[in-house]
């Protein structure tokens, strides 16, 4: 009797773990549900929960694609693809780009790719990828950015090159495309210390010399966006893992002069950005003015369970603001 109690209570002990480590399954509810729950564990539609950190989302064809790195292996396998036709529910796509097993290449497997970001050239129909790139054994000296092309919005992407941006160290970085379709790469520079622009060529594959400094504040995380004709510019401080506060920089130009105009976080732990770090800002399609704000609360000892932070922008005086929601629904931009 005692050893069937005991068989009995670790076969009831091992499935509280393994529910305690992939989350429960999805009940209908779940399953159609129309709200975020900024910082809560999100899973795909089956049952899986989402891997995509530090990335960005690409809409094309009434279908919304999200790009992140994976996270919570011993080494950096690439980055995963996920689609949904309404932002609520995500479907795994696979993995988009993968490391290479070839020693000779510049993503062999080993290196780290981070913060990957996708946009459509509508001249060429290509997506092109471009991520920051870290070389194997090499830690966090190689400072590159790096770009992949693929003929389909889920991928496979094609690995094309990796450099540093007309010379400059590049890290953190995101990707902007303007209403004339010119894109541009903003990234972190000279050790996380500067924050530069560049517009891209026009097949989106390569830097051209129109790279200036937008300000040497030691910002990182850049997340930009475009409201009527204005650029907003969301950044974070550097303390590693760790969360600090927000910033926001407003300009006419992409190419500056940038000003400051302060915290955009309003609410619990506003002043460490929720616990999170900014990776993306998401225009919503048809409808106008609406923007979700995105972020990564990085856990470093467990990077797997990182969770997501999405948060609707509201303004005020023509400023951005983020207030904490602990659940919301895109039916916010229509109040």
């Amino acid at each position: 009797m005692k050893k069937f109690v005991f068989l009995l209570l670790a076969t009831l002990l091992r499935g509280t773990a393994a529910r305690a480590f992939t989350g429960p399954d999805l009940s209908e509810n779940q399953k159609d549900s129309t709200v975020f729950m900024p910082g809560e564990v999100w899973k795909d539609e089956h049952g899986n929960v989402i891997n995509a950190h530090g990335g960005g989302l690409l809409h094309n064809s009434g279908t919304y694609y999200w790009y992140g790195e994976v996270r919570g292996e011993t080494e950096s396998k690439g980055v995963n693809v996920y689609s949904s036709k309404d932002l609520y529910h995500w479907k795994f796509e696979g993995l988009g780009l993968k490391t290479s097993s070839d020693p000779k290449s510049d993503i062999v497997s080993g290196c780290i790719i981070e913060r990957p970001k996708v946009i459509f050239n509508q001249k060429t129909k290509k997506y092109v990828m471009w991520f920051h790139l870290e070389m194997k054994g090499q830690g966090y000296d190689a400072a590159r950015a790096a770009v992949a092309i693929s003929n389909k919005p889920t991928g496979p992407f094609t690995f094309v090159k990796s450099f540093r941006p007309n010379g400059h160290m590049s890290r953190d970085m995101g990707l902007f495309v303007d209403s004339d379709q010119a894109a541009y790469h903003i990234y972190s520079a000279k050790d996380n210390y500067d924050l530069r622009i560049s517009r891209l060529t026009d097949d989106y594959l390569s830097p051209t010399s129109q790279d200036s400094l937008l300000f040497s504040k030691h910002r990182e995380a850049p997340a930009l966006f475009r409201k009527g004709d204005q650029y907003f510019l969301i950044t974070s401080g550097c303390t590693g893992w760790a969360p600090n506060r927000a910033s926001v920089h407003v300009s006419k130009s992409l190419f500056g002069p940038w000003e400051m105009i302060g915290d955009p976080m309003a609410g619990p732990k506003s002043e460490l950005t929720f616990g999170g770090q900014s990776t993306f800002v998401l225009a919503v399609q048809g409808k106008k003015d609406a923007f979700i704000f995105m972020a990564d609360v990085w856990k470093p000892k467990d990077l797997k369970d990182s969770r997501y932070i999405w948060l609707p922008i509201g303004f005020r005086d023509n400023k951005p603001v983020i207030e904490w929601k602990d659940q919301w629904g895109l039916s916010v931009f229509e109040e």
